[in-house]
């Protein structure tokens, strides 16, 4: 790989997606988000002619799903063809399909391949890519690698706020569905070997992006 990645992987509500896109900020990095893609091919399941469950095992993927992410992390979107997709991609619908889609083998190999070609056109002199088995399926030779977690009250009370729903009950069904579906496919509730524990169930986020550089701080120290 001719950039430096940093690979880290989190359950939902660990702070992952806006840790990572801050880090990478202050450093200058690109930065992805594969949770994304998985969103992004659901909503072409739900909406678009030629996508359903039981055609993504057979189609060529990478021919038919036009698929293109910003890894700015200051000017962020999801566009599938000519359609932006940043916000559509968010809806209750999508997430509530979205482990569907990904527990089908041919998109998880089909994620893998489409992460790396995403990575290697960066233009940046790093990366920082998350989602839930970068760590060790997609980039498991990265430099750095982290598990990024907190305990689970925690982290339903930052979802809560994240999407703005005043029922904690809705929230948790919500986050442990999703947690326990993705968990039969992947392990992203403990470290494998060699991937660095945060957890930031007792830090704010300034100390959490902290954590997240002086880990890449160190290791670009070696290099």
């Amino acid at each position: 790989m001719s950039l430096f990645a940093v690979a880290i992987d989190g359950p939902a509500g660990s702070g992952k997606s806006s840790v990572s896109k801050q880090a990478a900020r202050e450093l200058g990095w690109g930065y992805l988000d594969t949770g994304a893609a998985y969103r992004a091919l659901t909503w072409a399941v739900q909406h678009l002619d030629g996508f359903d469950l039981e055609a993504l095992a057979e189609i060529n993927l990478p021919e038919v799903f036009e698929y293109d992410i910003s890894t700015d992390p200051d000017n962020y979107w999801v566009r599938v063809g000519e359609r932006d997709l940043t916000e559509a991609i968010r809806s209750t619908e999508v997430a509530e399909a979205v482990s569907s889609v990904a527990r089908i083998p041919a998109v998880r190999s089909y994620m893998k391949w489409l992460t790396r070609s995403i990575v290697e056109g960066c233009g940046e002199p790093g990366i920082i890519v998350e989602g839930r088995d970068i760590t060790t399926v997609v980039l498991p030779d990265a430099p750095i690698r982290l598990l990024l977690t907190a305990s689970e009250e925690v982290r339903l009370r930052r979802r809560s706020a994240e999407i703005g729903a005043a029922e904690t009950s809705q929230v948790q069904k919500q986050v442990s569905q999703r947690d326990a579906s993705d968990a039969k496919v992947v392990d992203f509730m403990n470290p494998a070997d060699g991937v660095t524990l945060i957890d930031s169930s007792d830090l704010n986020f300034e100390q959490t992006v902290a954590a997240v550089l002086e880990q890449i701080a160190a290791a670009t120290k070696k290099d």
